[in-house]
């Protein structure tokens, strides 16, 4: 079963219309109820900061634009690619398009990715050294499961000194050059902040470590951010024309939203990129 949380309840305008009894009456509340289900757009997102983005959309920008966002919480990175597959939502905004690529080869998918909205650097924490040079020998690194993501990860090790750099696209841990003695232990992206103390140190994606307290600075080692591919983005099936996308793609875009991530994340968890 998905995990999903609706964090907008619609409230159907039918229900506080008085009907009167009038034929022209009864077309306009019917055209009133139509207009109101026409401009909400469903959206699938990751809890943080995705969807703590598009609540401070919903909440101070839509309105103007004559927009409502039913907004789902997903979290996890399959599902929201899923439910925008078979038409239950009409964007999601979790991902990259390094990981679209993949799941598009993998999947089917045809979806159409907007442009880059935030970035969320991952690093490399631990909670039982605080220096690179303390890393153990033989010790144990996690690493998420997922291969765009892991491929991501394995550049910052790259960076780190752990295995051979330039790291290819596509590459996996079976397939990488170790450089130092070190186990690596696989872990879906969700547990792996959870498991931290579990392992000897871990690189975890921005919006889990989030979701656990951690922020880049308390990293060993942190993504670096200019000319980075891992902009998360708004994405709609090809070829949908609903004109509530552009809307939404656009406040994503604002001033206020570039505004908000600054003040919200002021210690570079999330960064606009844009």
């Amino acid at each position: 079963m998905r995990k999903l949380t609706s964090t907008l309840a619609i409230v159907t305008t039918a229900a506080a219309l008085t009907l009167t009894g009038c034929s022209a009456g009864t077309d306009n509340n019917g055209a009133d109820s139509t207009k109101e289900e026409s401009a909400t757009l469903i959206v699938a997102a990751n809890p943080t900061p995705h969807a703590k983005i598009l609540e401070f959309v919903r909440d101070n920008l839509a309105e103007k634009e004559g927009l409502k966002l039913d907004i789902k919480q997903f979290d996890d990175y399959i599902a929201p690619n899923e439910v925008l597959q078979a038409k239950e939502v009409d964007v999601n905004y979790f991902q990259t398009i390094p990981y679209l690529k993949d799941q598009a080869e993998k999947r089917g998918y045809d979806f159409v990715p907007g442009k880059g909205i935030h970035l969320e650097p991952l690093a490399l924490y631990s909670k039982r050294i605080t220096d690179l040079k303390d890393f153990p020998e033989g010790g144990q690194l996690g690493i998420i499961n997922d291969p765009t993501n892991q491929t991501r990860a394995l550049n910052l090790l790259a960076q780190a000194g752990f295995v051979e750099g330039p790291v290819p696209a596509g590459a996996t841990i079976n397939t990488v050059k170790k450089l130092k003695n070190f186990e690596f232990v696989e872990v879906a992206g969700p547990q792996l902040a959870r498991s931290l103390e579990d392992v000897d140190a871990a690189v975890i994606n921005g919006n889990f470590a989030q979701a656990v307290g951690l922020a880049p600075k308390d990293g060993l080692i942190v993504e670096e951010t200019k000319d980075n591919p891992a902009s998360n983005l708004l994405v709609w099936r090809n070829g949908d024309q609903n004109p509530n996308i552009q809307k939404l793609e656009k406040l994503l875009h604002s001033d206020e939203v570039r505004d908000y991530i600054q003040k919200t994340w002021a210690d570079g968890a999330v960064l606009p990129s844009f």
